[in-house]
C-alpha cells in the first residue's frame, strides 16, 4: 500500500471520529470558556456560555454533517467539564479533565511502546487491515514506535505544564496552555512529525 493511500485512508478514519471539527470545537470551547470568565467573573455564567457555544456548532454539525455521535460526543465532554467547574466553584476545574486526559494519554502511549504495541502501529494497522502484521517488519516497528514517542512526549511536556498551573490555582495560564498543548496546534505538530517520519520510510504495498 502506497503511502498516499494509507495517508488517505488515515484521513478517513480522523474524520469519521470527527475530525479537525471536534479538535477545533475543543480549542473553541476552553478558549470563550476563559474569554467569558475574565470579562463577568462568574464561573456558572462561562461555563453555560462555553457549553452554548458549542452546542450551536454542534447543531450545525448535525445539520450539515448529520454526525450525531461526534456532535454528542463534543457537546458531553465539554458538558462535564463546565459541571465539575460550575460545582465546585472553580473555574480552574473547567481544564481539569483536559489535565487528566492529557496524563492518562501519555500513560497508554508508553505503555503500548513498553509491551510493543505502539498505539501508532495499532491505529495504522487497522486503517491497512493489517492488525498485526506490521510487528514482523523491524523497520515498520520501529517507525511505529517512534511516531508514538511523539505523542509521548507531548502528552509529558503537556502534563509536566500544566499540572503545577492547576495545582497553583493558575487559571488564565492553565486556559492557555491547555488550549496550545492540549488542542490543535499540538495535535498538527505531532501528526506532520509522524508523517515526515512514515514518509522517510519505505513505502510498502
Amino acid at each position: 500500500m502506497s503511502l498516499d493511500v494509507l495517508t488517505r485512508k488515515s484521513l478517513s478514519l480522523f474524520d469519521a471520529v470527527g475530525g479537525w471539527r471536534t479538535v477545533a470545537e475543543g480549542v473553541a470551547s476552553r478558549v470563550v470558556f476563559l474569554v467569558a470568565y475574565l470579562l463577568t467573573g462568574r464561573v456558572w455564567t462561562a461555563a453555560l456560555i462555553a457549553v452554548g457555544g458549542v452546542a450551536v456548532l454542534a447543531v450545525v454539525r448535525v445539520w450539515t454533517d448529520r454526525r450525531y455521535w461526534s456532535a454528542a460526543i463534543g457537546l458531553a465532554v465539554v458538558g462535564g467539564s463546565a459541571l465539575l467547574a460550575g460545582t465546585t466553584g472553580q473555574a480552574i476545574d473547567f481544564y481539569l479533565p483536559a489535565v487528566v486526559i492529557q496524563a492518562a494519554q501519555g500513560a497508554v502511549f508508553l505503555l503500548s511502546m513498553l509491551v510493543r504495541w505502539p498505539v501508532v502501529g495499532l491505529v495504522l494497522g487497522a486503517v491497512r487491515r493489517d492488525r498485526s502484521g506490521w510487528r514482523h517488519d523491524p523497520a515498520a516497528r520501529r517507525r511505529y514506535q517512534l511516531c508514538t514517542a511523539v505523542f509521548v512526549v507531548k502528552c509529558t511536556i503537556a502534563t509536566a505544564v500544566q499540572m503545577p498551573l492547576y495545582v497553583a490555582g493558575q487559571t488564565t495560564a492553565l486556559g492557555i496552555a491547555a488550549t496550545l498543548l492540549g488542542g490543535a496546534p499540538s495535535a498538527g505538530v505531532c501528526l506532520y512529525l509522524c508523517w515526515r517520519i512514515l514518509r522517510e520510510g519505505p513505502q510498502t504495498r
